[in-house]
């Protein structure tokens, strides 16, 4: 059939409305599944694997079990209809689904479960997703004119996932939750399934025969082109990883700034595929471009590598000069898209190009465009799970681009290679052998380029890994003791002139032998485990320098240390260069270290602890927000011991006052009776101690100082003085305030759910503030000295009260 202009401007818009929906879906399903299922890359790979193996599925199903005979418009518009309805039922089955998960464990079975959960949950959606660009292929003709518009509609697909993606990230999920961005992207499919089913029944469809000639580019085997757009599909998806990842170390790695590097290569690839679709109408040796297609990638690859080591990183911005974040969203929308889109385009233009150069010469048009898509998903699983989990910390960064480069210049010498037509169309008298010989000098010119391509990529710098978007604004960086790049997270440890070490994750100073981070790691140990009378079982969330969990290390009582730490790089760097700051906390026999998402090893075990103290990363890092929820609080105070104690760090620096606001009102939601202590800095405010308990307690003075006379106590007493508290008076003189008296403050808060996890936009809105002294007075203008929390003859509660005045008037 031909095709009407106006059905096919108007199918277009509806296939932009569809991608819209599947990326707003898909920002939702990953941010609720790594809830239940943890942030670890195995878990984030069993996420995209399922995702896209759903789509894969879906793309191989249309051929065998849709007939030719149905309207393809009216099939395309039941898929979307059950796309909307499989994204509403995830959204009531996802709370049965975790409590069964709950029950399954970790180990060898836990990983089965997380698996099992995914396809559960995903593969349904997925696979009526990947089925969609199948069957509207049967709607257009089989001819070069039919191909360039799927094509666009492709990239039409690929333009709402771009919409998509920034409604998402910078509006639905900032402003409502998890429940009402579904409803939108359901309501989208449903407004797309009735108006499809109503041009289809206003559209008549006929069967249309393929072309009784194959065109010159049939001389290309199938069987190549699914291998290189496969390839191609690998490259792009590994692209993307090792590009979010050096991105969000120079950016931030915020919600938004992951936002815009997804926006920025899904438009590379909407404006690739509208090109290509266009070039493939007009060119006869499609096969031809697609090899030239991923020669170029090579170069822009390279070209990307390059901006991203020794250009862009270094760009004069500073990110705290401005505070209107939105036009720092400009400059990072700028910086990300002069260093990846031109990779982006080509990798855009290779499905239209593989589509064109397939040939579709027969019976069912769908088998063949199931079966490349399929072949680029497969690729794209392959990519983004190898990359994630394996490529990326076993290779780096560096190699993995140098990897890439060189599969994509192997891609389009396959093309060429493979092309037979050429040599069968070749004039008469002209030499096989001189043909062979210059199809042999292209192979050696090609990969002469690949190699000086390969031979020039830049190393990682490895103060981008240290000092992330504030590099350029460094006048020192110290020297470098180790850079490593993790399956979670990039890491570095450096030592400045002044002889203080700093410990680095994702661009940002996680933790140093500075006095000032070396009294809050300190605090965050010594004011649970001296206030519990007897504790026994500690669970530390976060490695860091191992800091906080030596703190507990002189306590005799102590019989367990467990530490919980996503990135496995983490615990090895700690032991070789925080050892003493830490009292080789690793090496002791009371010490155990589990690599795992802390939500999700707090979720599953079943043990129990006297102290649990958590000290993630900031709230503006993606996926750190879930370790400040209501509902991650509940789990923490359901695993404590009778008698049990939580502390959570709170930083004031990288923020802002509602950020702060909504740490601690979250907080006091599950622990009413909590209490503030600060880790204030000559008098201002730097970042504070938040101390929870299931039931009331009590502060008795005198027992505590009690214990800090014993002898056995004696290194407890060595470590609180190493960090400036001499006496009990000195370390209690820190309550900065408590629950009960700072609700006035705290009345128009948010308060962080799993639902909405509202502090990672908050937060993501102002991580490049400085509003530290503000927000600590603010704070203090609510303290009072509360007679019933200390327990003390008046001597010691005077004596207390007034260390308390003393650090105020600072």
């Amino acid at each position: 059939m031909s095709e009407k202009p106006p059905t096919f401007l108007l199918l277009w818009f509806l296939f932009c409305a569809s991608g819209a929906a599947a990326l707003i879906y898909e920002v939702v399903w990953f941010q609720v599944l790594q809830l239940v299922i943890g942030s670890t890359g195995i878990s984030l790979g069993l996420l995209l694997g399922t995702f896209m193996g759903g789509m894969f599925l879906g793309s191989l199903g249309v051929s065998p079990i849709v007939r030719t005979g149905w309207h393809p418009l009216r099939v395309y518009a039941l898929l979307e209809l059950g796309v909307g309805a499989c994204g509403l039922a995830i959204l009531f089955l996802l709370p049965y689904a975790s409590r069964i998960y709950v029950y399954c464990g970790s180990g060898l079975v836990g990983l089965f479960a997380r698996g099992l959960l995914s396809a559960i949950l995903l593969l349904p959606p997925t696979i009526l997703m990947g089925a969609t660009l199948p069957t509207i292929s049967r709607w257009l003709n089989r001819t070069p004119e039919g191909i360039a518009s799927l094509g666009r509609l492709y990239a039409g697909n690929i333009c709402g996932a771009v919409l998509g993606a920034l409604v998402a990230g910078f509006y639905l999920l900032r402003i409502y939750d998890l429940a009402l961005t579904t409803y939108v992207a359901v309501l989208v499919n449903v407004c797309v399934g009735l108006t499809t089913l109503y041009v289809s029944g206003t559209t008549p469809h006929s069967e249309s025969m393929p072309d009784s000639e194959p065109s010159a580019a049939a001389a290309t085997p199938k069987s190549i082109v699914y291998l290189v757009i496969g390839l191609s599909g690998f490259c792009a998806m590994s692209a993307e990883v090792v590009w979010t990842r050096l991105l969000s170390l120079m950016l931030g790695a915020t919600v938004y700034t992951f936002s815009i590097i997804l926006a920025v290569f899904l438009g590379g690839l909407a404006l690739g595929s509208f090109s290509a679709a266009s070039l493939a109408r007009r060119t006869n040796r499609p096969d031809t471009a697609l090899g030239i297609c991923q020669l170029l990638l090579a170069l822009t690859i390279a070209w990307a590598a390059f901006m991203l080591a020794v250009s862009v990183p270094y760009w004069p911005v500073n990110p705290s000069l401005s505070r209107n974040v939105w036009i720092s969203f400009q400059l990072d929308l700028l910086r990300c898209a002069w260093s990846i889109f031109p990779a982006a385009c080509l990798f855009g233009a290779s499905f239209p190009l593989a589509l064109a150069a397939a040939s579709p010469t027969t019976p069912d048009q769908a088998r063949l465009v199931g079966r490349l898509y399929a072949a680029n998903t497969v690729g794209a699983v392959i990519g983004a799970v190898g990359a994630s989990v394996v490529l990326l910390p076993g290779l780096g960064s560096r190699d993995l681009q140098r990897l890439l480069i060189g599969t994509s210049v192997v891609s389009g010498m396959l093309m060429f290679w493979a092309r037979r037509s050429i040599a069968q169309k070749r004039p008469v008298g002209a030499s096989k052998g001189g043909f062979q010989a210059r199809r042999l000098i292209f192979a050696l010119v090609s990969l002469v380029i690949a190699a000086v391509l390969i031979w020039t990529v830049p190393s990682l710098p490895w103060g981008l890994v240290a000092y992330g978007r504030y590099l350029p604004a460094k006048s020192e960086l110290g020297k470098l003791l180790f850079v490593g790049e993790g399956m979670n997270a990039s890491v570095a440890v450096t030592e400045l002139s002044t002889g203080v070490r700093n410990f680095h994750v994702s661009g940002k100073v996680e933790a140093s032998t500075d006095s000032q981070d070396m009294r809050l790691q300190r605090m965050l140990g010594h004011i649970p485990a001296l206030l519990h009378r007897n504790p026994r079982s500690v669970l530390v969330v976060g490695c860091g320098a191992g800091v906080t969990a030596g703190s507990f290390v002189p306590y005799p009582t102590v019989e367990k240390i467990l530490i919980c730490e996503i990135e496995p790089v983490i615990p090895k760097v700690v032991g070789r260069f925080f050892g003493p700051e830490n009292y080789d906390v690793l090496h002791d026999p009371r010490t155990r270290v589990v690599c795992d998402d802390a939500r999700h090893f707090i979720l599953l075990t079943k043990e129990k602890f006297d102290i649990i103290t958590s000290d993630p990363i900031h709230p503006w890092v993606k996926g750190a927000a879930t370790l400040y929820t209501k509902e991650y609080f509940e789990l923490c105070k359901a695993r404590l011991n009778p008698g049990g104690l939580v502390t959570q760090w709170v930083p004031l620096y990288e923020s802002n006052m509602a950020v702060v606001r909504s740490e601690l009102a979250t907080f006091f939601e599950v622990f009413p009776n909590g209490t503030v202590w600060s880790n204030e800095n000559d008098g201002e405010g730097y970042d504070v101690v938040l101390l929870g308990s299931a039931d009331a307690e009590c502060i008795d003075l005198q027992e505590v100082q009690g214990r800090l006379e014993r002898q056995d106590y004696q290194p407890v007493l060595q470590s609180l003085r190493e960090v400036g508290f001499r006496s009990t008076y000195s370390l209690f003189s820190t309550y900065a305030g408590r629950a009960a008296d700072l609700k006035p403050w705290l009345v128009r808060a948010q308060i962080n759910r799993d639902p909405n996890l509202r502090l990672q936009y908050l937060a993501g809105l102002g991580l490049n503030f400085n509003e530290q002294d503000l927000i600590y007075s603010n704070l203090l203008l609510y303290r009072t000295f509360p007679e019933e929390l200390f327990v003390g003859s008046n001597v010691w509660k005077q004596a207390l009260k007034s260390a308390i005045e003393k650090q105020r008037k600072k």
